[in-house]
């Protein structure tokens, strides 16, 4: 079962936790595709401190060569990438992933990512593209809401009914297009489904004329390490063939992927 950020807040103990790293990793998350070029004000709103307290993290980050800054703005620095990269390079279970994602789309012409959970949200840890078919830009290291896409409703799926009570009660739900389905009922009820087939489609909630197939990865207990989709246009690709032909494809590679990483573990 996933660990929930509650789940982590529980485990600190008293005097063990630095607010000031905190509020420094807060600085660096204000920034986003959305976000790449941001004012003192801007950065001191998005990360909840005042402009002094955000001024000197920002002179302090720039000084370690994680933030740059001109025209009165301050961006990301590549060094940043560094972090990253520490989590990328040390995880064995990525690699794995990436070289079954690789040729999984090799096979089927499709684009492929993994994802893992992480505070409400889905996270890209790797990915092969083939053409590109959304105008949200894709690539590792991306967050999107979980309610919402595939992945993240195969990963919630595997939730309790306290860590989902917690999970609707915290995060909100945007619509991103008309097919978004945001009530809580509803979202429950499409969980329970997907909890009982082992998969999940997604079709244009997200963004219109691209749809998905999910599935999890599991290793030898049945935890879900992550989980696995294949991303089509709605143009090319109908739901009816994402399930008769995509679905078998994507239900053998998850359960390659989730026994080479069991077997990692126990070596």
């Amino acid at each position: 079962m996933p660990q929930t950020e509650t789940d982590a807040a529980d485990d600190r103990r008293p005097g063990e936790f630095v607010q000031s790293l905190d509020r420094g990793l807060a600085v660096i998350r204000a920034f986003s595709d959305d976000n790449d070029m941001l004012t003192l004000a801007e950065v001191a709103k998005i990360a909840g401190l005042s402009r002094a307290s955000a001024r000197r993290f920002l002179l302090t980050l720039e000084t370690l060569g994680y933030v740059g800054y001109r025209q009165n703005r301050f961006y990301l620095r590549p060094r940043v990438l560094d972090l990253g990269y520490a989590f990328l390079s040390s995880s064995s279970s990525v690699e794995v992933t990436q070289d079954h994602l690789d040729k999984l789309s090799a096979r089927i012409g499709e684009s492929c990512s993994a994802c893992e959970y992480d505070d409400g949200d889905i996270v890209y840890i790797a990915r092969a593209a083939a053409d590109r078919i959304m105008t949200i830009r894709l690539s590792v290291g991306r967050r999107l809401p979980a309610f919402c896409t595939s992945t993240g409703r195969v990963l919630l799926s595997s939730f309790t009914d306290d860590q989902l009570d917690e999970y609707f009660a915290t995060y909100p739900r945007e619509s991103f297009t008309a097919q978004t389905i945001t009530d809580e009922g509803e979202l429950r009820e499409r969980l329970a489904e997907v909890r009982e087939r082992g998969w999940s489609i997604n079709n244009q909630e997200l963004e219109l004329g691209a749809r998905s197939i999910a599935a999890p990865v599991a290793d030898a207990t049945g935890r879900f390490v992550n989980a696995v989709n294949i991303s089509v246009p709605t143009s090319r690709v109908s739901v009816e063939q994402l399930v008769d032909e995509f679905l078998p494809e994507l239900l053998s590679t998850t359960a390659q992927i989730g026994a080479d990483i069991s077997h990692l573990r126990l070596s």
